[in-house]
């Protein structure tokens, strides 16, 4: 019987460090309104950290699961890769 990979933390760490800038992105959308700001405020490093604290996890998790399950890791993969663009998109779209 295998597992899923997806149930790895690893795997679900970076996923949920997305969810999390993506929240902190709508959150000061909503409370602050998309005007730009004069200096960077707490969301934004919030954000940044958790953009960039996630690459060393994916890495670990490639490294680890790219030859043991290739298939169930290259999903995974996506999943963190769309994530990632998806808490991302907002910042784009409004150019803070």
């Amino acid at each position: 019987m295998r597992t899923s990979t997806f149930i790895r933390p690893s795997a679900l760490l970076p996923l949920a460090m997305s969810l999390a800038a993506l929240l902190i992105v709508a959150g000061h959308i909503l409370f602050f309104g998309v005007a730009r700001q004069a200096d960077e405020g707490a969301a934004a490093h919030l954000f940044q950290l958790l953009i960039v604290g996630q690459l060393p996890i994916v890495a670990f998790f490639a490294l680890k699961w790219l030859r043991r399950a290739p298939k169930d890791a290259l999903v995974v993969l996506a999943s963190q890769a769309l994530a990632g663009v998806m808490a991302c998109a907002p910042v784009w779209y409004f150019g803070f």
